[in-house]
């Protein structure tokens, strides 16, 4: 099958073509990202692959439509960035990757939290400079310590029991499905809004969902902890930056990693070295010292990237072949879950 393959870096071509020698579709790649302005590219090709700052919202789904594509695969886990409703009107498919590689997700997760807390990312800068120095860079044990997990899916999962086991952590979690294999190791269960109350630190795990936008506001952000760790490597609207802001004024809140940001679409994964950044808000948050940010890489991977190109590809396979979508996604199925 053709398929026009949008926001594409030397890594997706590198993994995609590997994985497609089982397959032998026909790949071609635009580096542009997919949005109103480039779905003409897209014109005479079946289906269209779009990555997580893809745009695909009705007016993009009606120009791929128009020209053609009856398939949107997505090489990523969330679909937030994808108007399903229209999609099903135009009798467009949208499939996804589900799971791909939890583990480097969680792995990196893990990563964030002990660089924040340890003051590694400006230890290694003091060193360069050979300031050795140690004023500044005291941090804290995790062992003992108590933490969220929002989100206790796949990913969610490996963090909670990494901080249970790994570190000896008391865990706390929130998700609407409990998880007993959690449960059965010390993990316990609570709303947001107590979790929020208890706990040192918080790590967001779950979807971007109308419900979810936003999870962490001013008034959650007020009732927590003082001096509440927050890490982000889901999505960047689960949070209100505005607010995220104020509560690191104020102190309340006490460090923030963050891989994912509310409007990274226009900044993530391009090299802006020798630019101008009009992002106000996200220049603030660089200014201060306990927040750490990374650009949407927690996924990157080796094996992660590998099982990214070999299920989108064989999901596109299937629609070729007329076989049912194994990893179709609908509106009438997120409806089903809200």
């Amino acid at each position: 099958m053709r398929v026009a393959v949008f926001s594409t870096k030397a890594y997706d071509r590198r993994f995609l073509d590997a994985a497609n020698r089982d397959f032998g579709h026909r790949l071609d790649y635009f580096e542009a990202r997919l949005d109103a302005s480039t779905a003409a590219l897209a014109e005479g090709y079946p289906a269209v692959c779009a990555f997580v700052n893809d745009r695909v919202d009705a007016a993009v789904l009606e120009a791929l439509a128009s020209g053609g594509t009856r398939l949107v695969a997505l090489r990523c886990a969330g679909y937030n960035n994808v108007d399903l409703e229209a999609a099903e009107r135009l009798d467009v498919a949208v499939v996804r990757v589900p799971a791909y590689s939890p583990e480097a997700v969680a792995e990196f997760t893990i990563g964030l939290i002990l660089a924040l807390d340890r003051n590694i990312p400006r230890a290694w800068n003091r060193v360069r400079e050979n300031n050795f120095a140690l004023d500044g860079l005291i941090g804290r044990n995790l062992s003992g310590r108590k933490a969220g997990v929002v989100g206790t899916g796949r990913i969610g999962a490996l963090v909670a029991r990494a901080l249970r086991l790994g570190f000896g952590c008391e865990v706390l979690a929130s998700d609407l499905v409990e998880a007993p294999e959690l449960i059965a190791i010390g993990v316990r269960y609570a709303p947001v809004d107590d979790l929020l109350r208890e706990v040192d630190l918080v790590t967001l795990h779950c979807p971007l969902t109308p419900q979810t936008r936003h999870l962490i506001d001013r008034g959650r952000l007020a009732a927590a902890r003082p001096g509440v760790m927050i890490i982000n490597t889901s999505r960047g609207a689960l949070i209100d930056t505005a607010a995220l802001i104020e509560g690191l004024k104020s102190r309340q809140v006490g460090g923030v990693a963050l891989d994912v940001y509310e409007q990274e679409a226009d900044l993530f994964f391009e090299d802006l070295s020798n630019e101008i950044v009009q992002d106000d808000v996200f220049q603030r948050l660089l200014t201060f010292p306990n927040v750490l940010i990374t650009g949407h890489q927690a996924f990157l991977t080796e094996e992660a990237l590998a099982a990214i190109a070999e299920t989108t590809l064989a999901s596109i396979a299937e629609a070729e072949a007329g076989a049912p979508l194994t990893r179709l996604v609908t509106a009438r199925q997120v409806r089903a879950q809200a």
